[in-house]
């Protein structure tokens, strides 16, 4: 139990680094009235008060916001790496186990139905229109990979994604799912707080799949869905594992890597 609240240190020191970086580069553009804390749920959830994510994408597209369309290298320089994490954080060889053992599943709801294909499919937005990048992590402690992936959609497409997505814990707050190889199982989903400064707009999921063989003692797989809109790309975060899935490094990574787009974004307009 001690290694927890040291793990998490690592994780806040070394992503408020990087981004403390991010803010002194883009200047005027990321200056706020109050400082931002990163990640805001390692000590209490996101603020309730401030304008609401289906708000804050309104705003944006009212204001004519356009970004020039990035390539492959500028999306892969977006991305977070291991170094952001930190130790025992390190690139995966490959993808989780998991993914196909428990994740490829179907229900009987639409919703949930569809739910499920997009923890499987990893693309909550569907396909992206034009470059994409994408990194799949491993905590070699835990169990847990992280991925993300960066690419463009359309604003209003995007927009009613991440309206479905929110719908989803009252949706589908518990249901049974039956898999090909690890049998049925319960699944509950809840709603996960990110920052209010993590992009344009934002919408994130915890879902919990427990069953298995009726001879064995349950296993219970956690996977955190985080989608996010930053000016005309989106990212999506998925962080899981049959072990301890820590909120925290969902929600450090969801600021870190929206950051990081807008700062790569940015640099891309000045050249333009």
């Amino acid at each position: 139990m001690t290694r927890a609240p040291a793990r998490a240190r690592t994780l806040v020191a070394s992503a408020l680094s990087v981004t403390v970086l991010l803010i002194t580069a883009a200047c005027v553009a990321y200056e706020r009235d109050v400082p931002r804390a990163l990640p805001q749920g390692v000590s209490e959830p996101p603020a309730a008060t401030s304008p609401s994510p289906s708000a804050t994408a309104s705003s944006s597209a009212v204001t004519g916001r356009s970004t020039p369309v990035l390539n492959d290298e500028q999306l892969r320089a977006a991305l977070i790496t291991e170094a952001d994490l930190g130790p025992p954080w390190a690139a995966a060889e490959g993808p989780a186990l998991w993914r196909d053992g428990t994740l490829k599943a179907t229900a009987d709801d639409g919703d949930c139905r569809r739910l499920l294909e997009v923890l499987y499919t990893e693309e909550p937005f569907g396909v992206p229109a034009g470059p994409r990048a994408s990194v799949a992590l491993d905590d070699t402690a835990e169990g847990a990979q992280l991925r993300e992936q960066i690419g463009a959609h359309g604003p209003k497409e995007a927009e009613r994604a991440l309206e479905w997505l929110r719908t989803l814990p009252e949706r589908c707050a518990r249901f049974r799912a039956q898999t090909a190889r690890s049998g049925a199982q319960d699944v509950e989903v809840t709603s996960l707080p990110l920052p209010d400064t993590a992009g344009d707009a934002r919408a994130a999921l915890r879902v919990t799949l427990t069953g298995g063989a009726p001879d064995a003692a349950p296993a219970r797989l956690t996977v955190d869905l985080a989608a996010i809109l930053v000016g005309e790309d989106a990212i999506v975060l998925t962080n899981g594992g049959f072990g301890e899935v820590r909120a925290e490094v969902t929600q450090a990574m969801a600021q870190l890597g929206a950051d990081r787009l807008a700062e790569v974004a940015r640099q891309g307009r000045l050249r333009v």
